[in-house]
């Protein structure tokens, strides 16, 4: 965790001057590793192959200076994606409206596990629905979150509704 944190804090100022933010960064896997960065154009429009490729190069170029992580590892540098992570505060008032995985570090209402519709943030929790009315997840507890693949995520990406 603490090697991602450092990444983060290394490459985000460098992708802010090129448009792009972080979405997420991630490191692990078995054999050699792969440190998996995420990321998303500012202005939220689609984020195209060259602004990847660049992205990756500057990220590359970092990361060989500073070494933050040491020892050998593949480098993956990509675009969220529809069914994207969850991983700001903000993430959960831009989609709103949508159908998202929560998995939590505490139980909520007993579960450590919820899926339903994004309603939106307040008082710094997250308020999603279920079947018997909405849960309020506090943002600290949540561990992973991510959308789901549904017809409504597909059409509003297709007119870039919120995307």
């Amino acid at each position: 965790m603490e090697q991602t944190h450092r990444v983060e804090e290394l490459i985000a100022p460098s992708l802010e001057a090129l448009g792009l933010e972080v979405v997420r960064v991630r490191y692990g896997g078995p054999g050699r590793p792969t440190l998996q960065i995420m990321i998303e154009r500012s202005d939220r429009a689609n984020l195209t192959v060259e602004e990847c490729a660049l992205a990756s190069k500057t990220v590359s170029a970092l990361l060989d200076v500073e070494d933050p992580i040491g020892g050998a590892y593949n480098l993956e540098v990509s675009s969220p994606g529809l069914d994207r992570p969850l991983t700001r505060i903000g993430d959960f008032e831009r989609f709103a409206g949508f159908e998202a995985k929560i998995e939590m570090t505490e139980p909520v209402e007993g579960r450590k596990r919820l899926r339903g519709q994004v309603l939106g943030v307040e008082n710094g929790n997250v308020r999603i629905s279920q079947d018997d009315g909405p849960a309020v997840v506090p943002f600290s507890t949540i561990k992973k979150a991510k959308l789901v693949l549904t017809d409504e995520l597909i059409s509003a990406a297709q007119t870039q509704k919120r995307m």
